[in-house]
Order: structure tokens, then sequence, then C-alpha cells
């Protein structure tokens, strides 16, 4: 069963949140807020926070930046997952993904069938690798960001977890873009 090595020492990642919506602002982005108490709670660094609109271009750009900034680890977002036509983080995320953790989105709607039924298949929930950032799209709801922080990233996100975690494949995660080319003879 898994589980966290005591033995090791915690390493703290740096976490950017973006909260995507067309009606939050600072004063009440309590999906923002939410996450940003539990990376907070859990040792990691919230190291960004901005809220953009429901709109590819921006929700890509705010992303792209964060991928681009040495200092930030994982970006997690929040709102805009559903299906509705404003719905557009998936796509947003997904252009800028150069792997997928598939997983995590199949995970994320298993832990919320229990809660929620049926009505998990409208969560477009995604994750993966960009750039050598993590980069995770949970849906809008407060509930949703501690779903999915509380019984996958904070797991995963913690290199002490057992048997395997996503911290300790941070240092490899670019490692095709050092890989010399073979020479030709």
């Amino acid at each position: 069963m898994p589980k966290i090595d005591e033995s090791r020492p915690f390493l703290p990642v740096n976490i950017a949140i973006l909260t995507v919506s067309d009606t939050r602002g600072a004063a009440d982005d309590r999906s923002g807020d939410a996450l940003a108490e539990m990376v907070r709670r859990d040792g990691h660094v919230v190291h960004a926070r901005r809220i953009v609109r429901d709109d590819v271009a921006e929700i890509a750009a705010a992303i792209r930046a964060w991928i681009a900034d040495s200092q930030v680890d994982v970006v997690v977002s929040t709102g805009g997952t559903g299906v509705t036509g404003r719905d557009v983080t998936p796509e947003a995320v997904e252009s800028l993904l150069e792997k997928r953790i598939d997983g995590f989105g199949e995970m994320f709607r298993w832990i919320s069938w229990p809660k929620i039924g049926t009505s998990t298949i409208q969560s477009r929930a995604v994750g993966g690798v960009a750039g050598g950032t993590y980069v995770f799209a949970l849906p809008g709801s407060p509930s949703a960001c501690r779903d999915g922080w509380e019984e996958i990233l904070r797991w995963q996100l913690d290199n002490r977890h057992r048997p395997c975690n996503l911290v300790e494949l941070m240092p490899r995660l670019q490692e095709h873009l050092s890989a010399k080319p073979k020479a030709t003879v």
C-alpha cells in the first residue's frame, strides 16, 4: 500500500495557481483560496497566483509564462473544465503539453464518482508535462479542488510518497533536450 517514507527529507515544490473565471475576482476566488491554503499547509510554496477569463489565449499565455519561469515546478488551474461553450481550459492546457498524464483525469473522475455519480463525466480534468513543468487543470468548485489536491496531487507532489511520486521525476522531465544526436557514418 502507498505510504510516506518519513526517513526522507520533505522537498517543497513551487506551485503557481491559476483561476479561470469570467465572474470571480481576488475577493471571491474560493477555489484559488482553497488550493493556496492546501498547498501551503502541506509545506509547498505558492510561487504565483492569477485569475484569467475563460479564454484559450489568456489561459495559455498565463500557463506558458509560468512554464518559462524556472522557479515554477507545477501549475494548477481551477475552472473551465466543463462542457459548456466557455469551458476551454483543457484545450488551452493540451495545446501546451508535451506529454499527457492521462491517469490524472481518470483518477479524478474515479474519486468523484462516489460523491457525484454519473455527473463526473462532465469533468475534463487534465494533467501533463510542458517544458519540464507539471500542469494540472481541475474543475472550478472548491470541493473539486479539495478532491484533486487531497486525493491525488498532495501525494504525488510529496517526494516521500512511496512507491513513487512525480517530484523525483522532475530532474528528468527535460532529459530529451540534452540527448546528443548520434553520429552518422
